[in-house]
Order: structure tokens, then C-alpha cells, then sequence
């Protein structure tokens, strides 16, 4: 194969690709695969962007234009967008963050704050039971996962921390568009006490009728979880959800 050859083989795998993924396409060794990058890099139609991961563009006076969320998806496998940034995909926040969030079960690997090129992510790492509730959509030429509505807001009830706090999750619960019963059955796959305290109380608060699904185990009621873990440990326990309510009353003005 001439550079033309490899270069169009590489564009099948999309706007970028992986190192290991050009290996398994053009099935050449690592010193005949590490020319072809070099050379094309060289000429421009290749760039480097991070460890181990390249971007394609067709004018070599142009950089390669991939995706946020696409190259989230190279730079942390297993993964998906998630959280403030799947908030924002599905039109469920106002707020457009300035990271990229990724979850990802894998207890190894990147993990916590990633910048290249001056992009921002964050890869949150979690128990593997509750890497679930995935849609596919297409990028750049590839599949790349993101969490389905129901996940995303079950997800920051779980870690309200990852998306601009509880305000932004009960404005999602106000305004969007969900299946209840997936909601509800997310929200007990999850096996945190605090999703389900946090969803009852919301829906209490805003007449989503959903608190008369909750069951919440006794037992755990005896602790009372922040209800938003990005404010100081303070205010009134409420016994009913187990929660402390550590916001003030004029907090759920901001709905107006």
C-alpha cells in the first residue's frame, strides 16, 4: 500500500482512531504502521492528539475538527458521556459545561481530570453495576455511547456534584421529557439509598407523583445523605427521606 492507500484506510475508521485500531485495519506491523503515521503526520492529513490517538483531515492547512465527545470516547474505554454534558446533549439543562464528563466502570486507566489541545474532561470511575442505560449515536463517523435520558438524571441524582449541583437535576425533572417506570427502575438498580431519597423528594417537591413508587428501606433512614453534595453540610433533617436538606428555602426560586 502507497500513503493515499493507508490514509483512505484509515478514514473508514472515522474523524480519529486509535493506534491499536489502525494495527487491526491495515494489519501491518508496528514498524510499518509507525512510518505510515509519521509520514502522514508529516504531510499534515494526520495529527496527533493525544497519547496513542490521531485525527484525520483531508486539507493539510486545516487541523483535524473531532468532536469533544468523540474523542472522549478514544482517549477512556469502556466509557460514556455522561452527567452535565449528557444534561446538556438532550436539552435537559441551559447550562453548557466546560468539561466533557465521561463515566467509565473501569477501576483502571485514565481517570479524574484530562486536558489535551486546551479541551477539558473529567472521567468519573464507578462500580461496573451501574454501567447501564446507553444510547449509541453517530460522531464523526463512529459510534460513540452516551447515557438515555432516564440514566443521565438517575446519574446526577447519584453524583449531583457532576452537573452543576441538585438545582440543575430537579429543573431537568421540571421541564423534560422521561419514561417514569424506566426512571424509577433505574433509580433502584442503581443500590444507593440516596438516589431513591433524592428522587422522592424532588418529585414530592414538584407534584411529579413518583414519591408514591419509592420504597426506602428502614434502615436507611437512619442516615441522612446531603441533598446537594456541592453546598456546605448544613440545615433541617427531613425525617421522611432521610435527607439533610442543605439548601435554603428561597434556593427553589431559582425554578422561576
Amino acid at each position: 500500500m502507497n500513503k493515499m492507500e493507508v490514509l483512505r484506510e484509515l478514514m473508514k475508521l472515522g474523524e480519529a482512531f486509535t493506534v491499536r485500531e489502525a494495527r487491526e485495519k491495515l494489519g501491518i506491523d508496528d514498524r510499518l504502521l509507525n512510518y505510515y503515521l509519521h509520514e502522514l503526520t508529516r504531510e499534515g492529513f494526520l495529527r496527533r492528539l493525544a497519547r496513542g490517538i490521531y485525527g484525520i483531515t483531508l486539507n493539510p492547512n486545516q487541523p483535524p475538527a473531532v468532536d469533544d465527545f468523540l474523542l472522549a470516547s478514544l482517549i477512556v474505554k469502556p466509557s460514556a458521556i455522561a452527567y452535565w454534558s449528557a444534561l446538556n446533549y438532550y436539552g435537559l439543562t441551559e447550562q453548557i459545561p466546560r468539561t466533557t464528563f465521561i463515566q467509565t466502570p473501569k477501576k483502571s486507566g485514565r481517570s479524574g481530570e484530562i486536558s489535551i489541545g486546551g479541551r477539558r474532561f473529567r472521567a468519573i470511575t464507578f462500580r461496573p453495576h451501574k454501567f447501564f442505560g446507553l444510547n449509541t449515536v453517530r460522531i464523526g463517523g463512529r459510534d460513540v455511547s452516551i447515557t438515555d435520558p432516564e440514566k443521565t438524571l438517575i446519574d446526577c441524582l447519584d453524583k449531583p456534584q457532576h452537573c452543576g449541583g441538585i438545582i440543575e437535576v430537579m429543573k431537568a425533572l421540571r421541564n423534560g421529557t422521561f419514561d417514569r417506570e424506566t426512571l424509577l427502575e433505574y433509580a433502584g438498580q442503581m443500590r444507593n439509598a440516596a438516589v431513591l431519597k433524592r428522587l422522592g423528594f424532588l418529585s414530592e417537591k414538584l407534584g411529579l407523583g413518583l414519591e408514591r413508587e419509592i420504597r426506602i428501606p428502614k434502615k436507611s433512614l437512619r442516615s441522612f445523605p446531603l441533598l446537594d453534595p456541592t453546598m456546605p453540610p448544613e440545615g433541617r433533617f427531613d425525617r421522611r427521606w432521610g435527607l439533610r436538606v442543605n439548601v435554603p428555602e428561597d434556593y427553589w426560586g431559582e425554578l422561576e
